[in-house]
């Protein structure tokens, strides 16, 4: 069969797999329960999804490419799917089938453009890792370019033969079943399938360019490398091309390898929380952040530690391809959303789904605030492993309750979202295999925290200018006020007549009054923001307030008694 020939093989058995279990789906997710027959869909869901998930993984392997990428994502998902779909897909993770090294060879040596053997003294031509879109090979520079570089062992990372054809094939077939799930309703309502396909062919096809992951790599160790928990390879520019990339080893413990993590006396629920905070600064803090957090690209590196009881550690990420930038505006609205996640806020989570843009501005939200206080309420603080022991019951419940409102909120999956969702997915079911009891709360609190007090920070200086300029007014107004009264005395206006000075000085006690409003609101506003952080000073800026209040109020009523 010719090359043409396979690729079109290819394409059709995508679509026609898509196809086959969206039809599947229609049929017992929507098409039965519709005419109160949701209990036969019910009653196979489990053996279903498991012979869908295995079916799947044969694809998978069968055509590598993209379809592993997908695979792989949803083998994370432990927090989320069921189990029976990530048992079958997690050996996706390791089950890439290797490419001759003959025809590696080739492809490295056309790119270099030299014999391996002039560009290495050795490449180990069994692959250290066989992954979707390219494999690696363990090498060792020559003398001449480890005293130049510093390194002496290091990992070769070929392209596969042909993977441009591959990914364009496989894009191709995933724009058309964008198409497809385009057209159904409940789909075409929250996300634009064809804009969301785009945006995963542009992150596909920037992954491989191993000259974008290499300068992905150095912005990645430049922003995190100097933190001591976490470290980065170093690139070897001399012998990176488009289609191959070398790097540092940095070989060490898989994350998920939990047996390896005990053996070394690291503690994997440490881990888990550890990794979930690292993940946390690059998408909040940064904003820079790994999309691709799967075990097979993060390693725990063991350092000395001079305390044998507590052994140091770190984690060393690789594979920078797939990365995400988060805008300063959107990186804003998700911190909003996770203080009202930690905060137990239904209105405050509501608000901030909003400004992240998932929720459109003509949403009707009482209702979803509502139901988000109930979710908080109830089911707010557990962990995973919690909720799984909660009676199905009560989630059923909830959703009959609520479902509704939600399904019929507009939402929206916005743009630059893909990325974070994925990272956020990896992340959650990561930490929930290395510990099954693992808490994503415990790993927001702190950090909602102190994100918290940054906004209070914030808060009171934008308080401080603020009662600044009130105090510049408060300066201002009397001088200004008698300066009027003055020029109108000394003017053409005759001062003499009754009704004249009678609305001269109404106006001086309207000012006076006025700034006593103003301070009283700027004294009484500060207090209060300042109660939780500096109990002391708020008291007294509340109790302050006052005397400002009492003249505003009642200047007036004793002008009036007094016949003024």
């Amino acid at each position: 069969m010719t090359d043409d020939a396979l690729m079109k093989a290819r394409y059709r058995r995508i679509t026609r797999f898509a196809a086959r279990y969206l039809v599947q789906a229609w049929w017992y997710e929507l098409f039965l329960p519709r005419f109160g027959l949701g209990w036969i869909s019910a009653r196979g869901r489990t053996r279903r999804l498991q012979r869908i998930a295995r079916r799947f993984h044969v694809l998978a392997v069968d055509l590598g490419g993209l379809m592993i990428k997908v695979g792989q994502f949803m083998s994370s998902r432990l927090d989320v799917l069921p189990p029976v779909i990530t048992k079958e897909l997690e050996g996706l993770q390791d089950e890439v089938p290797a490419v001759p090294f003959a025809q590696m060879r080739a492809r490295a040596e056309r790119e270099l453009g030299m014999p391996l053997e002039r560009a290495f003294a050795s490449v180990d031509e069994r692959p250290l890792a066989a992954a979707s879109l390219g494999q690696a090979h363990r090498a060792v520079l020559t003398d001449a370019l480890a005293a130049e570089t510093g390194l002496r062992a290091v990992v070769l990372k070929i392209q596969r033969p042909d993977i441009d054809r591959i990914v364009d094939v496989d894009l191709r077939a995933l724009r058309k079943v964008g198409v497809w799930l385009s057209k159904v309703a409940l789909v075409r309502d929250r996300v634009d399938m064809p804009a969301l396909v785009e945006e995963f062919a542009v992150t596909s096809l920037e992954e491989i360019d191993y000259l974008h992951e290499a300068a992905n790599s150095e912005r990645f160790a430049a922003d995190f490398g100097g933190e001591g928990g976490v470290a980065v390879p170093e690139v070897v520019w001399e012998r990176t091309t488009r289609r191959v990339l070398t790097l540092e080893d940095v070989s060490a413990i898989k994350i998920n390898d939990v047996d390896a993590l005990r053996a070394a006396g690291i503690d994997p629920s440490e881990v888990a929380a550890r990794f979930a905070r690292v993940m946390f600064d690059q998408l909040f803090d940064d904003g820079f952040f790994h999309a691709d957090p799967h075990p097979g690209n993060v390693f725990v590196t063991p350092l000395p530690s001079p305390d044998a009881t507590t052994p140091a550690w770190r984690f060393t990420f690789i594979d920078f391809g797939m990365m995400g930038d988060v805008p300063p505006s959107l990186r804003r609205g998700l911190r909003r959303v996770l203080i009202a996640a930690a905060s137990r806020d239904g209105k405050g989570l509501v608000d901030g789904i909003r400004d992240v843009g998932v929720l459109l501005p003509s949403a009707d939200t009482i209702q979803l605030e509502r139901a988000m206080t109930q979710l908080f309420s109830r089911f707010g603080g557990m962990g995973f492993a919690e909720l799984q022991e909660v009676d199905p019951r009560e989630f059923r419940a909830f959703a009959i309750e609520f479902g509704d409102v939600v399904r019929s909120l507009p939402f929206q999956l916005p743009e630059n979202f893909l990325l974070i969702v994925r990272a956020m997915s990896l992340t959650s079911g990561m930490c929930s295999a290395l510990d099954p009891a693992f808490n994503i709360w415990d790993a927001v609190e702190p950090y909602a925290q102190r994100l918290i007090r940054e906004e209070s920070g914030n808060t009171v200086q934008a308080l401080a200018r603020e009662v600044g300029a009130v105090a510049a007014v408060t300066a201002r107004l009397p001088r200004r006020a008698d300066n009027l009264i003055s020029r109108l005395e000394e003017g053409s206006l005759s001062v003499e007549t009754p009704r004249i000075e009678r609305r001269l000085r109404d106006l001086e006690r309207m000012i006076r009054r006025v700034v006593s409003a103003v301070l009283f609101t700027g004294l009484l506003v500060g207090g209060v923001l300042l109660q939780a952080e500096q109990a002391v000073l708020g008291t007294i800026l509340m109790t302050a307030s006052l005397g400002p209040l009492a003249h505003a109020l009642l200047a007036g009523f004793v002008a009036r008694r007094n016949g003024a």
